[in-house]
């Protein structure tokens, strides 16, 4: 049988875009109150996701070093092995380095923020708790 949806000019195949089940998997992982086996995950995932398929994101994961795991019966169980915030601020500055123009990227990316969090970054930048607080100083790292 032809699936006609797919020779349609922009259709997908269904397919997720690449490192959305891993975002999928992290989410899920934040969101947990603690370790969780791949079941445990599978369980906290939209859609009908095939156990197999999450234990493979699981274990490239912890191969990236960004899970911990430990033994829970004849399996793992699985957790971050870095905060969200942390996580999250490294993809930031990742994708920051890999720009050809770091003061256009930092400057689009201001232009873009809610008052209020343009706000907190001028106070984490400049408060008590600013530049020693993110172990920098005025003059840099």
């Amino acid at each position: 049988m032809h699936d006609r949806k797919s020779d349609e000019p922009g259709a997908t195949s269904g397919r997720r875009a690449r490192g959305e089940l891993e975002s999928g998997v992290l989410a899920a992982l934040y969101g947990a109150d603690g370790p969780q086996t791949a079941r445990q995950v599978k369980d906290r995932l939209p859609g009908d996701l095939a156990y197999t398929t999450v234990l493979t994101i699981l274990s490239r994961l912890y191969d990236k070093g960004m899970l911990v795991r430990h033994r829970a019966g004849r399996g793992y169980a699985y957790a971050p092995a870095r905060d969200e915030a942390t996580h999250t601020a490294e993809r930031m500055r990742s994708l920051l380095e890999h720009g050809s123009d770091r003061e256009a990227v930092l400057a689009r990316f201001v232009s873009e923020l809610s008052e209020q969090d343009e706000q907190l970054l001028q106070r984490l930048l400049s408060g008590p708790d600013g530049p020693q607080h993110t172990g920098r100083t005025a003059e840099g790292p």
